[in-house]
């Protein structure tokens, strides 16, 4: 898998580098500049859609378990960060994420259950906005090799996504079973409770259908704040493109990060789709480019904080589900003071978080 993941950044690298030299530099840093503060309102956009998608996943939980939402959602960013920047196949961060909110009070059980359904709700998301937007542009008059294409992937897709679903049924729950009982030995009974208990706490998140739904509509919604990126970035630069030929893009170029998920950070899959797309609507090849260059400077003004989030929490060493949730500002405060002496010559923690009492009661 490590060879693989080189082998697609590697080509990643080279597809980036050929259609940067192809199209021009000069003329894509000339729509780079001309984008301006558009730049800036597309990187707050990422965060309000990623704080968003936090959200999403926060009404999984059934109300008397519920984490804090600023829990939720710090842990969502910790997610996004190290799915972008990291080369983890786009799904690290998530299991990482659900190990780190079993430090607010919440079972490992829980945890795994509810970011299990909240992935299965983004795949269900995404592929509905994808077909929303495979839809408008069939109703704009578009057709060709774009059209065909991305409708094969929706088709390759649907069983996929039915199967992810499965797995998460008590059809999955049999087959991990038969799996640990082959390979597990003697120490098989001990992962059965837990493989249990997981998959009863995925019985009753699915059984909350009013949860579910209420999941798949902020989901659907966030899908349109990533939507505003493209709106507004082009806008800036010049062009005048409406919110449904923006949905356009925003989908189907999604849809190609997606499939590209191999490739860390999607590299030359989502220049190349932005290219395809926005000639759709006549927009050159530099402006599609530098759409794609400030996208990047969103995953990495959203990402980098992010992964210092994390190393602050894995850094927190006090116990779980007492301390003080951390943020995106409180990680970028801690790279940018110095650490204080308290009383006793001892030194704050890493990021400012105050130790625990000696006595280990909470204040």
């Amino acid at each position: 898998m490590k060879r693989l993941t080189t082998l697609g950044l590697i080509a990643g690298l080279c597809t980036v580098i050929g259609l940067f030299v192809s199209s021009g530099p000069e003329a894509v840093a000339a729509a780079l500049w001309a984008s301006g503060w558009g730049a800036v309102l597309v990187v707050v956009a990422r965060f309000v859609a990623v704080a968003w998608a936090g959200l999403g996943w926060w009404v999984v939980f059934p109300r008397g378990e519920r984490p804090l939402l600023r829990d939720c959602v710090n842990v969502r960013f910790v997610r996004e960060g190290v799915n972008t920047l990291l080369p983890v196949a786009q799904v690290g961060g998530d299991l990482i994420g659900a190990r780190l909110l079993t430090r607010y009070r919440v079972s490992g059980a829980l945890s795994g259950a509810t970011t299990l359904v909240d992935l299965m709700v983004q795949a269900l998301t995404q592929f509905l906005f994808t077909v929303a937007g495979l839809g408008i542009l069939v109703a704009l008059g578009g057709d060709g090799p774009i059209v065909h294409y991305v409708g094969l992937g929706l088709v390759v897709a649907a069983p996929a996504l039915l199967a992810f679903y499965l797995i998460q049924r008590r059809f999955g729950q049999s087959l991990l079973q038969a799996a640990i009982n082959r390979f597990a030995g003697g120490r098989e009974w001990r992962i059965f409770g837990a493989v249990d208990v997981l998959f009863e706490r995925l019985r009753g998140l699915y059984a909350a259908r009013g949860r579910i739904l209420t999941a798949i509509g902020t989901h659907l919604f966030g899908w349109i704040i990533g939507t505003l990126e493209v709106w507004i970035a082009l806008r800036f630069m010049g062009y005048e493109v409406g919110f449904l030929e923006a949905i356009v893009i925003e989908s189907l170029a999604q849809a190609v990060r997606g499939a590209a998920f191999a490739v860390p950070g999607a590299l030359g899959a989502q220049e190349g789709g932005l290219i395809a797309l926005c000639a759709v609507f006549g927009i050159p090849a530099e402006a599609a480019l530098a759409l794609s260059l400030i996208k990047r400077l969103a995953d990495l003004a959203v990402g980098l904080p992010s992964l210092m989030l994390w190393h602050a929490m894995e850094d927190d060493k006090t116990e779980p589900g007492r301390r003080p949730a951390a943020g995106i500002g409180a990680a970028l405060r801690a790279f940018t003071r110095p650490r204080r002496a308290h009383g006793g010559g001892t030194h704050a923690p890493a990021f400012g978080y105050a130790a625990a009492p000696a006595d280990g009661k909470g204040e």
